[in-house]
């Protein structure tokens, strides 16, 4: 489950570890960095969606209130999904974050617009989660190199990447984003995954 600053625990660690211990190096899981505008609905769902992946997981936002806890709607719509809302605060994206992270998964073109001006260094490892589930190739190569070989800088962005924020709506509309965002993460998850070469044959 999220943590307090928005970061999925490893194994055995407490809700409340400090997110610099675990961007720190040490653990071998790779880095998903969830993004979306408040880090209230979008992210959260995503994090949520993702918690007990072998990953490890923050979430945060383009723009955010540090420290706001998640909506009532946000938690009643996971719930509604069958996904366990887990605890949040809400956290602003960072450069040490950006840095850290293996792939950045935006939630709209926006998003990764955003990166590419504020921060052009993460360019290259940013893109939609629509984009992610479509373009990249699971395999036995490191994430962060299987990501890289996407040429992301340089994609043109388009509407059709863009998760509708609930932001304002009603609960139907959390519940929708919700339920996409589940399917999405499921998608993501197949792709991220590394997947073991063959083995090599025993010597005798």
């Amino acid at each position: 489950m999220a943590g307090a600053d928005g970061l999925a625990p490893a194994d055995g660690e407490g809700p409340d570890g400090g997110p610099s211990a675990r961007l720190a190096g040490g653990d071998p899981r790779p880095l998903v960095l969830l993004l979306c505008t408040g880090n209230a609905a979008r992210s959260v769902m995503a994090g949520a969606a993702l918690a007990g992946a072998p990953i490890r997981v923050l979430t945060a936002g383009t723009h955010v209130v540090e420290g706001q806890p998640m909506s009532r709607r946000t938690r009643a719509a996971l719930e509604a999904v069958g996904i366990a809302p887990g605890h949040h605060r809400s956290h602003q994206v960072t450069a040490d974050d950006l840095a850290a992270a293996d792939v950045v998964v935006a939630m709209s073109g926006e998003h990764v617009a955003w990166v590419r001006r504020a921060h052009p260094g993460a360019a290259a490892k940013t893109a939609t989660i629509k984009r992610l589930c479509r373009d990249l190739e699971a395999g036995e190569d490191p994430l962060a190199e299987r990501v890289a070989r996407l040429g992301l800088a340089g994609v043109e962005l388009g509407t059709w990447e863009d998760v509708e924020d609930p932001a304002g709506g009603e609960d139907e509309d959390y519940l929708a984003c919700a339920t996409s965002l589940r399917e999405l993460c499921s998608q993501l998850m197949e792709r991220v995954a590394t997947v073991p070469g063959p083995a090599e044959p025993a010597r005798r």
